[in-house]
């Protein structure tokens, strides 16, 4: 039967902020039981908390009901002990523990819990599979690793309210029921009782609510949001996500990145021990697609695009000489050592390329002795060839790859060669912090599927002063005043200058395919707004569960998260999403008609 607190069981310490400098301190700690270990005379039981493990020692002479007690405790029973810490002895120091050193003689135990055997074991690095940890993530949540994990999410985000209210940002909550306005990602809807037949959405960005702050005079706005997207999941997204997310009035897009990158610098000196004592490069998105087929760029080693189309218009190799027209382009990448790759390991390539929508990936290598094996070199001409190899710059031990094809399709692929032929030569070193500001994104991107134009970041965003004239005329040309910041191929962050001019943000409507009526429906509040002195302004928002992820060295963000959701948007702790009764479906006025079986 569990024991109780009583006023008298007051905890003076973590487990592992004890050390040496305790010896003969009487103490009170409480934990889990990582393990016992009965060698009959003695019981040593490790206690663990939040902070570590400490050592509890039972030996002849501790009262025989405590040892009695020590000898049934198991794993992850919950326990108060109070005692005396004292020195280990030489023989017995474990190099391995902070707290290695000492251990406390217990005089009197409480079992707080006790508990079923695990379904895994509650250590470091614990090997067992991702749907087990989802479905007991408070044991999962248990092990010292994601314990780190989340409490320096914890410092993350305190680092961030210090660095912008030193900076004069204003920490203000913005609602979490909205108005749908259905554009982008889609909305998580949630029924209004009181409002039978309408629907609230839940916010996939504090967007409207922070220009609506511009425009209320509060000049800069902070906040750790939560916002919701029903979208597919990857490695790197989650249906509910935490952006830094901030506005900014009277700037331009320099002084919003200016700000940002200084969080940036602050962030990885206060965190990381790393001074990132340079400017970050500042890249358009035009030149960024051209040099690294990606608009979120790795800078940490080459293999940059090369354009080689115009070796080829008339050349007899149709595959190439096909692709050289306005629109298409034979681009290729120089894998520097790469002539080491085997056959298997290029067909892998290939079957990469193929997945990014490329037809094909043509090779070239040239071994260490100068000899070259190709997979198209016998359809050109000897000319041909050594235009191709100045061109690129092909050396002894070098990979040539190219792709022939629409250039979205070859950056895309190619894009993602360089990053994959890079990890296969180990240069992607994790400690090695490249950024950069991505810039001067298009404005507008167009839908073959349905036929229009769509805003790439969202309709808010204004255009370049220069490009407004050809909103109406060529909208694919209109570059956007927008901004991404990038770390090592992953974005970390976006933002963008804001239109401040109610009839420009009209004609951005209609040129998305907007009826007045449809524009008024959707965002009048903002046009009625505008029409009350509106500040030039921007903003951005950093991902924080990316940021997180990034900082510590993980790949997946659910490592870096308390209570993840799983690949179909679903948490196997809890069970959600759940079915609902048919009295509060009535409530609401829905009326399902069809549940999964």
């Amino acid at each position: 039967m569990a024991e109780l607190l009583t006023a008298n069981d007051k905890r003076t310490c973590y487990c592992a902020q004890l050390s040496a400098r305790d010896l003969g301190r009487r103490v009170c700690v409480m934990g889990w039981v990582q393990k016992q270990r009965n060698l009959g005379s003695l019981i040593f039981i490790d206690l663990r908390d939040r902070s570590g493990i400490i050592q509890l020692s039972f030996d002849e002479h501790t009262e025989p009901s405590i040892r009695d007690a020590a000898y049934s405790i198991r794993s992850e029973y919950v326990l108060c002990a109070k005692g005396v810490v004292r020195s280990r002895g030489e023989g017995a120091i474990n190099r391995t523990l902070p707290t290695g050193e000492i251990e406390i003689a217990v005089d009197e135990l409480k079992v707080l819990s006790s508990s079923k055997t695990p379904p895994f074991d509650v250590v470091e690095n614990s090997p067992v599979r991702a749907d087990v940890r989802m479905r007991y993530r408070f044991l999962d949540l248990r092990r010292p690793d994601m314990q780190r994990n989340i409490m320096a999410r914890s410092r993350i985000t305190k680092i961030a309210r210090d660095y912008y209210a030193a900076e004069g940002f204003i920490d203000i909550e913005t609602p979490n029921l909205i108005k749908p306005t259905p554009e982008g990602a889609r909305d998580y809807l949630v029924p209004s009782r009181l409002h039978p037949g309408k629907f609230y959405a839940l916010p996939q960005s504090p967007q409207l609510y922070k220009q609506l702050l511009m425009l209320s005079g509060f000049d800069r706005y902070f906040q750790i949001a939560r916002c919701y997207r029903d979208e597919d999941l990857r490695a790197d997204r989650q249906p509910e996500f935490t952006p830094i997310d901030t506005e900014m009035s009277f700037v331009t897009a320099d002084d919003v990145m200016a700000v940002h990158e200084g969080f940036i610098k602050y962030l990885f000196r206060e965190f990381c021990g790393v001074r990132l004592d340079y400017d970050f490069v500042k890249m358009p998105y035009a030149e960024a697609m051209d040099r690294f087929g990606s608009d979120k760029p790795d800078l940490r080693f080459g293999f940059e695009l090369c354009d080689v189309s115009s070796l080829f218009a008339g050349c007899a190799f149709g595959v190439f000489a096909d692709n050289t027209a306005p629109g298409r382009s034979v681009r290729a990448i120089n894998v520097k050592g790469g002539a080491a790759f085997s056959r298997k390991e290029i067909d892998a390539l290939t079957d990469l390329a193929k997945t990014y929508r490329a037809k094909g990936l043509a090779w070239l290598k040239k071994n260490e002795a100068g000899e070259i094996s190709s997979s198209f070199a016998k359809f050109l001409t000897e000319s041909e060839t050594r235009a191709l190899l100045e061109r690129t710059q092909v050396a002894c031990g070098d990979l040539l790859l190219l792709v022939a094809d629409k250039n979205n399709v070859v950056y895309d692929a190619l894009g993602a060669l360089r990053v994959e032929c890079a990890r296969r030569l180990g240069l992607l070193d994790p400690h090695d912090y490249k950024f950069l500001w991505v810039t001067e994104f298009p404005l507008l991107e167009y839908s073959e599927e349905d036929g229009r134009f769509y805003a790439k970041h969202h309709p808010f965003t204004s255009p370049m002063d220069e490009d407004v004239q050809y909103l109406d005329s060529d909208p694919g040309r209109v570059r956007a005043k927008a901004y991404d910041i990038v770390l090592n191929g992953t974005e970390i962050g976006g933002g963008s200058i804001r239109i401040h001019d109610a009839e420009l943000q009209s004609h951005m409507f209609a040129v998305l395919g907007m009826t007045e009526e449809e524009s008024r429906e959707k965002f009048g509040f903002l046009l009625d707004a505008f029409q009350y002195g509106v500040p030039p302004h921007g903003g951005l928002a950093f991902g924080l569960d990316r940021l997180v992820a990034l900082t510590l060295g993980f790949e997946d963000i659910r490592d870096v998260i308390a209570f993840p959701k799983v690949q179909n948007a679903s948490e196997l702790m809890t069970g959600a999403p759940s079915f609902t009764d048919d009295a509060s479906l009535r409530e609401l006025s829905i009326a399902v008609t069809a549940k999964e079986s």
